[in-house]
């Protein structure tokens, strides 16, 4: 399920990165005419008079405040991962149950080596 969900967002997150590099490419920027880069014209001031926002430019805030939610979604989906163990024992595979003495003498005699004459 949870990588239904992340493929789900990924896909909208592409599809709204694509559709707002298209509109910021598609709108007319301020002072974008020749003249206005030399002074000349009704280019108004430097940075040019804000008037009320059209369809355009409307959409690529919209279409960026999704862009950024799904950015926040997909860093989530990402970091979501599996339960982990605190501690480096708790994720330690149990070890054999120690042997017996007497297990261990009779071992030790029938393998008849030197490793049993070595001090512990």
């Amino acid at each position: 399920m949870n990588n239904l969900v992340f493929s789900l967002v990924l896909t909208v997150h592409v599809l709204v990165g694509l559709g707002v590099i298209g509109l910021v490419l598609m709108q007319h920027g301020k002072g974008a005419d020749a003249g206005a880069a030399f002074g000349g014209g009704a280019s108004g001031s430097v940075f040019g008079s804000s008037g009320s926002a059209n369809f355009l430019s409307r959409t690529t805030a919209v279409l960026a405040t999704i862009f950024f939610a799904t950015s926040l979604g997909l860093s989530y989906l990402a970091s979501d991962k599996p339960a982990q163990p605190t501690s480096v024992m708790e994720g330690a595979a149990p070890a054999a149950a120690p042997s017996t003495a007497g297990e261990a003498a009779d071992k030790g005699a029938a393998q008849d080596s030197k490793a049993q004459s070595i001090p512990k």
